[in-house]
């Protein structure tokens, strides 16, 4: 059986408001936490704690995600910055 391989490229990654959207994402898993937190003994005595302590993690990793996006999204605009200051190469 032969290997498959693509026969065009791939297209070009989107770009959205990558922030806004970890940095929401972060925010929900935090208010899913802090709405189970009420309800931990519910949630010990049916096995299910381990629901708690994902929303708490979504969140503490979301944070995680907000640093290095945010990062990110630094280093693309200092990097588009420096492109257009840079004095294109003419062609003769």
């Amino acid at each position: 059986m032969a290997k498959w391989t693509p026969k065009h490229e791939a297209p070009e990654p989107l770009e959205g408001p990558v922030v806004a959207t970890i940095t929401g994402g972060t925010i929900l898993w935090f208010v899913l936490f802090l709405v189970q937190l009420p309800f931990y003994g519910w949630f010990d005595d049916h096995g299910h704690l381990w629901w708690v302590w994902t929303c708490l993690a979504g969140a503490g990793l979301g944070l995680i995600g907000i640093w290095y996006v945010r990062g990110r999204d630094a280093a693309l605009k200092r990097a588009a910055t420096e492109a257009e200051q840079q004095p294109s190469a003419t062609t003769e």
